[in-house]
């Protein structure tokens, strides 16, 4: 890949927002992952991990509820206490490693800090998302094989 093509993939990430890519063609692999909003060239990854890589984005928050109007049914206390597991990227969203497996983690299981929850796919790699909270699962908020966007909420934790 020529220096060329790699900047204007480094202006394009700049331009959309994407934090990392990853590319293997015949001619080599290049990855280019953004830290202070700047592209660098690094390694390849072994996971990835569910927190943002940008240090300027604050951690998971609390997800709040939504105003009710006479219609609408009420949300469940329990969700409302609950943190989200952002996706950190663009891509497919998969709950097991291959379609006959059991998912990851399922409603009511207890996830410690560093475990595999889910796989999103983008650009043909699946990369394992890792959890940074320790806690139970509420709720799956993907449904599996759709496209997920980034910093989307995938999983809400109650914190244990």
């Amino acid at each position: 890949m020529e220096i060329d093509d790699i900047k204007k993939l480094m202006e394009l990430m700049e331009e959309k927002g994407v934090i990392e890519l990853e590319i293997k063609n015949a001619s080599g692999e290049v990855r280019l992952v953004r830290d202070h909003h700047q592209a660098v060239a690094s390694p390849p990854p072994v996971v990835v991990t569910a927190a943002p890589t940008m240090p300027s984005l604050l951690p998971p928050q609390p997800v709040t509820p939504l105003p009710q109007s006479s219609e609408q049914p009420a949300l469940d206390p329990a969700l409302a206490r609950g943190v989200a597991i952002p996706s950190p990227m663009v891509g497919t969203f998969y709950r097991a490693p291959t379609p006959e497996a059991q998912p990851y983690i399922d409603v009511g299981s207890v996830v410690e800090i560093g475990d595999v929850v889910c796989i999103v796919e983008a650009m043909k790699m699946m990369n394992e998302i890792q959890s940074e909270v320790r806690g139970r699962v509420l709720k799956v908020m993907m449904e599996n094989g759709k496209a997920v966007e980034y910093g989307q909420p995938l999983f809400l934790l109650e914190p244990l």
